[in-house]
């Protein structure tokens, strides 16, 4: 759905976050939370990582459209486990967090932990982190997002 050309729908990107919640789960819970802030219902992809570092990300995202995908949203929320240094070698988040950009597409994360410095952060060029853990808090990061996007 656009409006005025823009689009309105997010494009919800994830992993799992440890064995308590696997990747549908976080794409699920943060998708309800951008409903419930008046967001049309998301594009959900979830992607079942064995952790993530994969030694084909591009194989991946092109496996599940990512690129076109993307161009048709009104930004990228990408969930990660945990966010840190090593998550700008080569991952996954490196990869959705550049091609956005690339795109002209804004990018969000929510993280079950957030440890990037201030500029790490801004390498990945993310307009917003938010940490969140358990289903209601991975909601209530949805709600917020709502509010920004």
């Amino acid at each position: 759905m656009t409006i005025a050309g823009i689009p309105q729908r997010a494009l919800i990107v994830s992993g799992s976050f440890g064995s308590a919640l696997d990747a549908s789960q976080v794409v699920a819970a943060i998708g309800r939370g951008l409903q419930a802030g008046g967001r049309p219902e998301p594009d959900a992809c979830p992607l079942e990582l064995a952790g993530e570092e994969t030694e084909d990300v591009q194989g991946l995202l092109e496996a599940v459209d990512f690129d076109a995908r993307m161009r048709a949203a009104r930004g990228v929320i990408v969930g990660a486990a945990r966010l840190h240094e090593r998550t700008l070698a080569g991952s996954v988040t490196f990869e959705i967090a550049t091609r956005a950009r690339q795109g002209g597409v804004p990018a969000y994360a929510v993280t079950g932990e957030n440890a990037l410095d201030s500029f790490d952060a801004r390498i990945l060029d993310l307009q917003l982190i938010l940490e969140a853990r358990t289903m209601r808090a991975l909601a209530a990061a949805g709600r917020k997002l709502a509010k920004v996007m």
